[in-house]
């Protein structure tokens, strides 16, 4: 049986699929839309996407997409390791800015869903790791966001050694304080 357990903002789920093992290696059921479903996630995926980060400290982050084209997405690692960070952003919530986190191993299996109205966001914690995750929203660059990964408002705990490697896009995102208006 699936364990779905929510993080420190209710919305955010962690889920750890079983896994049935013997001498060829195991199996595992990553997505079941019954579990989900019992545990208050209705989604349909429209699209799948994998990524690979080759060096330890890679940031990608945060994250979104902008109503009519919001995205929640269920991401796992395929091979290392990631500190997965979603970021509530929903207008007139009562946990708007807050976060939460949890680490991602391929060994293990965890998968963080993250719904649509959270920024999101990832480091790596080991060279070449390889992420898959299910998006219930198809990419639209129009309707694209995001936050920079360090703001002191929002106070993520990343677990860095050193200067994390981003992207030119990510080097220069907005403090949610300057944010604006964001619809989902």
């Amino acid at each position: 049986m699936t364990a779905i357990s929510p993080l420190a903002l209710p919305d955010v789920l962690l889920i750890t699929p079983k896994r049935f093992g013997d001498v060829r290696g195991w199996f595992s059921e990553t997505w079941s839309r019954k579990a989900m479903s019992a545990a208050g996630v209705d989604t349909e995926f429209v699209q799948d996407n994998q990524a690979l980060n080759t060096k330890k400290g890679t940031l990608r982050g945060l994250h979104f997409q902008k109503a009519p084209h919001a995205q929640g997405k269920l991401v796992r690692v395929l091979q290392g390791a990631i500190f997965d960070v979603a970021v509530d952003i929903r207008p007139g919530s009562p946990t708007y800015g807050q976060w939460a986190g949890a680490t991602l191993t391929a060994e293990k299996g965890e998968q963080l869903w993250v719904p649509r109205g959270f920024a999101h966001g990832y480091v790596t914690l080991v060279d070449d790791t390889m992420l898959f995750y299910k998006v219930d929203g198809l990419y639209a660059p129009e309707t694209e966001g995001g936050l920079i990964w360090n703001d002191p408002d929002l106070g993520i705990a990343w677990p860095l050694d050193g200067e994390p490697v981003l992207s030119e896009k990510d080097q220069i995102l907005p403090r949610l304080k300057d944010l604006g208006e964001v619809g989902f």
